[in-house]
């Protein structure tokens, strides 16, 4: 980020601090796809992730007092929008989650497959997982959370979410072999 860019941030979010509608509209403008790219990771369709970003940016607007200015105020953003998207995914979804520490052995992805992949190619294969398998490969992979981490974001055990890991990335990689994608057996356990 530039120092004009630095400072044009500043303004907006003092303006965001005072309630100011206009800043608020350009914050949500500047910073709406890169909310859509989180909200949609952690969603099955466009609608859902849509709610999802509004109550998202909804809590930036009301908690902006909360942010420290010394600190990048995109990481504090992401936050909020992966703490909505997951209170969404309590709320909402059935918890189809399998605490067997046998299958949460490693399953990994070669980087050249999912290098031929667009973003929303992966995104769209990411939304068909269960929302529990969603849930975990995005906070895991994409987010960088700890099994741990996500345990108790998800109210569950260490063990059902390396499980729900390795099921995660099973199903992508049979999506990926369906696909035909080359060099898709590259996918190693």
């Amino acid at each position: 980020m530039t120092e004009r860019e630095a400072d044009l941030l500043k303004e907006l979010l003092d303006g965001c601090l005072k309630q100011d509608r206009r800043s608020q509209e350009l914050l949500y403008k500047q910073f709406y796809g890169f909310a859509m790219n989180i909200c949609m990771r952690y969603t099955k369709d466009r609608g859902q992730a849509k709610e999802i970003l509004n109550d998202g940016f909804f809590k930036v607007f009301t908690k902006m007092d909360t942010f420290d200015v010394n600190r990048p105020f995109k990481s504090w953003f992401s936050r909020i929008m992966i703490n909505t998207a997951l209170d969404h995914y309590r709320k909402e979804s059935r918890h189809e989650i399998y605490d067997d520490p046998k299958g949460a052995e490693q399953v990994m992805v070669d980087e050249t497959v999912i290098g031929k992949l667009s973003h929303d190619d992966l995104v769209l294969l990411i939304q068909r997982l269960t929302p529990s398998y969603r849930a975990v490969f995005s906070l895991f992979v994409i987010d960088g959370y700890s099994h741990e981490e996500i345990a108790e974001q998800l109210g569950t055990t260490v063990g059902a979410s390396k499980s729900n890991l390795s099921r995660a990335r099973e199903k992508l990689r049979e999506m990926l072999s369906k696909l035909n994608i080359e060099d898709y057996d590259r996918v190693t356990r």
